[in-house]
């Protein structure tokens, strides 16, 4: 399935779309909590969906770390790892890549 982003309708700088995701059909504006290691603390799956949560944001630098890659390839990936029919987000965890390295190691001369 193709990605899509349609404007269904704009007031001032505001606008409404559609935004058309493979696991998903989403509509903005919307609320985005954010799963780091493929969970939403506090709150089941189950309850994300009754109060009408579209996508959930994770981390792929914090997925790979923990549960890790090869866990959730095992689960059959993101989805089923974290139980989430709908759309997921992941940015690149490029940022932690970088600096959680230097934050956590020692300078070595």
């Amino acid at each position: 399935m193709a990605l899509r982003f349609e404007v269904l309708g704009r007031f001032n700088r505001a606008r409404a779309a559609q935004l058309t995701l493979p696991h998903f059909v989403c509509q903005t504006p919307l609320f985005m909590p954010v799963g780091t290691q493929g969970t939403i603390k506090g709150l089941a799956t189950d309850q994300l969906e009754e109060i009408g949560c579209q996508i959930i944001l994770g981390n792929t630098y914090h997925l790979a770390l923990r549960p890790t890659s090869e866990l959730i390839d095992e689960m059959g990936g993101v989805h089923k790892f974290m139980n989430w029919p709908r759309a997921l987000l992941t940015d690149s965890g490029g940022f932690q890549m970088v600096i959680f390295p230097i934050l956590h190691c020692p300078l070595i001369i």
